[in-house]
């Protein structure tokens, strides 16, 4: 056990001083972003290098479902887990004193296994070193916070807040909006500090109970493990506070919808400058072909990035979500922003990704577009400088037309790895036709006695 404790990262560490470690969970992110996994005694955990579980966790859809992975028997052979110890953090939220460590997940063979997505942004991560690149990401997180739903019939309202009214919406940046739901904004902080993440800043958006939080920038594949990590202390601390904190792409009806925005840059692996500015400053031919990749390719990854139905629900003209793929310099109202920054910090944000989406695919498949256009040196479209809501939006309004255009871009294939993109396409089929079978509120109320 004194081995385990000394390879703990430092704020795991100075979590435990002085306490005894009860409980692992050892935990990996199947395709939706959902912990799966096992907890175990701290003393059998530090025994052993490693544990296994079924493949068919990644062949398992939001509903509960399974599919069948394409050309393979039904059999569930176990893959191995081992142990990621540079991940283990805090679970500040149990009665006890428990670690959570992410786990990699190899086959039988001792190969990674293509559809586990920690695997499929490594292997695009592995695209850009194999060049002498280092991808630099740094996530936003939007969600909502919500009174308590337990009847999937009934809307989603907005909190009660501190004051006993209701969260109001349109607030944007409003520190009184923040201060209503103050209890769980201190608890967000408090797990945070206790699992040794830190937080670039809190903020009101624009929608009800609706909040941002911004994360430094960093190595992609610790970033995405931290948005992994943050959904689930987000989710705790907010049923401390007998509310529901929710991150669907578009929870309420005439509400704002919820974006997982992802700034990109690239530095060179040796020199650490930034390869989308020149020595004077200017940009670079890299930079633009970064954009360009990104319009050329995120049309075939909206499924990643919007993976549900409800998720093309966010893409509506002028409700803080992008509806094409004009890129700009400042411009909020494109898909592809450039924000004001130095030279060094130059940097591109695909607005693109909904917070619904797997950190993981949704960086993966982000970096991926980007890392084609510099591959392929495609050259962007003229920036855009009005208001791209008066465009006609060219990214798909549906689930099923962005699996299409998923099955179709066989380079992206290459990229993000063949047999996790057939098992993503099953997974996703599976889910859209369970949807198509239920009839909605809608069309009871319109459709019973009208038509």
């Amino acid at each position: 056990m004194s081995d385990l404790l000394n390879r703990l990262p430092e704020p795991a560490q100075r979590y435990l001083e002085g306490r005894r470690l009860d409980e692992v969970e050892c935990l990996v992110s199947d395709l939706a972003g959902v912990a799966r996994g096992k907890a175990m005694p701290a003393g059998k955990f530090a025994q052993q290098s490693h544990f296994y579980l079924p493949n068919s966790i990644f062949l398992q859809t939001i509903t509960g479902d399974w599919v069948d992975n394409e050309g393979e028997s039904w059999t569930e052979p176990d893959m191995i887990l081992k142990p990621d110890i540079s991940t283990a953090t805090a679970a500040p939220w149990t009665g006890d004193w428990t670690l959570q460590v992410i786990h990699d997940v190899e086959d039988q063979n001792g190969d990674p296994v293509q559809a586990s997505p920690r695997n499929v942004l490594k292997r695009v991560v592995q695209h850009y070193n194999d060049r002498g690149w280092t991808p630099i990401a740094a996530p936003e997180m939007e969600f909502f916070l919500v009174a308590r739903n337990v009847d999937p019939n009934q809307p989603i309202e907005p909190p009660v807040g501190r004051s006993g009214r209701p969260a109001a919406a349109r607030q944007a940046y409003s520190m009184s909006a923040v201060d209503e739901y103050g209890p769980v904004i201190d608890d967000i902080y408090d797990f945070a500090e206790a699992q040794g993440f830190e937080i670039d800043g809190i903020l009101q958006e624009g929608g009800a109970g609706q909040v941002e939080i911004n994360l430094n920038h960093g190595d992609p594949v610790l970033l995405a493990d931290q948005v992994f990590f943050f959904k689930r202390l987000i989710r705790e601390a907010a049923m401390r506070h007998d509310c529901f904190a929710t991150f669907m792409a578009k929870p309420i009806q005439d509400e704002p919808g919820s974006a997982m925005h992802i700034h990109h840059s690239v530095v060179d692996s040796k020199t650490g400058q930034n390869i989308f500015s020149a020595p004077d400053g200017s940009e670079t031919p890299a930079f633009r072909h970064f954009i360009a990749g990104m319009q050329t390719h995120l049309p075939s990854v909206i499924a990643v990035l919007a993976p549900y139905v409800n998720s093309y629900r966010r893409y509506v003209r002028d409700h803080a979500a992008p509806i094409n793929l004009e890129w700009g310099i400042d411009n909020r109202t494109t898909g592809i922003r450039v924000p004001v920054s130095g030279p060094n910090s130059r940097r591109v944000e695909n607005r693109l990704a909904g917070m619904d989406c797997n950190p993981y695919l949704g960086i993966a498949a982000s970096l991926a577009c980007g890392y084609l256009g510099m591959t392929q040196e495609h050259e962007p479209a003229p920036q855009f400088t009005g208001d791209a809501y008066d465009e006609e939006p060219d990214i798909p309004q549906h689930l099923s037309e962005s699996l299409d255009l998923f099955r179709d871009n066989q380079e992206m294939w290459g990229i993000l790895g063949p047999d996790f993109c057939r098992t993503y396409a099953a997974v996703k089929d599976a889910e859209y036709q369970a949807f198509l079978q239920v009839i909605s509120p809608w069309e009871r109320e319109h459709l019973l006695l009208n038509v």
